[in-house]
């Protein structure tokens, strides 16, 4: 079935996207900023950062991975849009994932601006008395789910992939479901939306007549839904309660973390809706058709854009947890599946 396409409005970040190159800061009108923060080494290539600002007050959201260039990066948006790093107050970010909150413990340093979370999201490793802890539990869900023993050390994550992790900012502040980020001047509610992770937050400034989507919504990538561990039970059920709470408007103007602004948020909502329905049916042919006995198994037989010859290390760590997220939710909605998708393990986190 064929649905109503979005309307891109960020055409510079389109057209940097397309040509695989940094898009430009750009003023989107007198008190909002969008400046792109690079990812290196990864294929999103960069995160995009919002500085708005107050009532000589300014707030930056999803600052982006840390890196010495990306710093630069962030500085240079700043002194265009007139501020210096002591001008912030406050830095909020829409997931604990490294390429959006990596930058923040540095710009905390350097500025004094305190940093905030969703009351709801999850520092990993927190949950757990120790990293090796976390790392054993890991291992022991990815053999659960049928990882090859040869193929382990690849689609697991090590000690080098936790320091990131480690080394994220905990947060001063939670911000609760519908509450107002405290920046004198703004008017910008937050509003909980978990599935891409389990305390993902969207920002809505409605005089602005904005939204700020973290990863929550993307204008042509569909946002892994992955079952990790610590996490909810069931992160795509989440996820669909989540795309109905933002899709109550579909003029304003979306700005995503990663590729190109746009309007149409309902609109968008209902593509990914549409898409992941359609993948829980492609799982659930697999099932009925090849009778796996593991996730692994399950995974292997879909279809995935460059092939499942091609997943290799975390990419095939995705894979295979979005695959798992779907199995759930499958369950969830009465099928009747012998795949072992949860273990012991998870009942032991404190």
């Amino acid at each position: 079935m064929s649905l109503p396409q979005i309307a891109v409005t960020g055409h510079a970040q389109k057209e940097a996207w397309q040509n695989k190159v940094l898009p430009p800061v750009e003023q989107l009108n007198m008190n909002v900023w969008s400046v792109p923060v690079p990812f290196p080494d990864n294929p999103m290539r960069y995160t995009l950062s919002y500085l708005l600002l107050g009532d000589g007050e300014a707030v930056l959201i999803d600052p982006g991975w840390d890196s010495d260039v990306g710093m630069e990066h962030l500085t240079a948006g700043l002194r265009q849009a007139g501020l210096g790093l002591s001008d912030l107050t406050g830095i909020v970010v829409t997931h604990f994932h490294s390429d959006h909150l990596g930058m923040a413990a540095r710009l905390r340093n350097v500025s004094g601006a305190w940093v905030a979370l969703g009351e709801h999201e999850v520092h990993r490793l927190a949950a757990y008395d120790d990293p090796d802890r976390f790392l054993r539990a890991h291992s022991e869900e990815l053999t659960l789910w049928g990882v090859p023993a040869d193929r382990l050390a690849e689609v697991a994550m090590d000690s080098t992939s936790l320091v990131h992790v480690k080394n994220l900012a905990d947060p001063d502040l939670r911000l609760s479901d519908r509450s107002l980020v405290p920046i004198k001047g703004l008017e910008m509610r937050v509003i909980t939306t978990p599935g891409h992770s389990p305390g993902h937050i969207c920002l809505v400034d409605e005089p602005h007549g904005l939204i700020f989507s973290g990863d929550h919504v993307l204008p042509r990538i569909s946002p892994h839904i992955s079952l990790e561990l610590p996490g909810p039970p069931n992160p795509l059920a989440d996820y669909y309660k989540s795309l109905d709470l933002i899709a109550f408007e579909d003029e304003m103007e979306v700005c995503p973390a990663h590729e190109y602004r746009f309007i149409g948020m309902q609109r968008r909502a209902a593509q990914l809706i549409q898409h992941h329905r359609e993948r829980s049916a492609e799982v659930l042919g697999v099932l009925n058709r090849n009778h796996p006995d593991t996730v692994w198994d399950v995974a292997r037989h879909l279809t995935w854009s460059r092939g499942w010859e091609s997943l290799r290390s975390f990419s095939l760590r995705l894979a295979v947890s979005e695959t798992a997220s779907h199995v759930v939710y499958l369950r969830s909605q009465g099928h009747e599946i012998n795949v072992p998708v949860t273990g012991p393990h998870r009942a032991n986190i404190r």
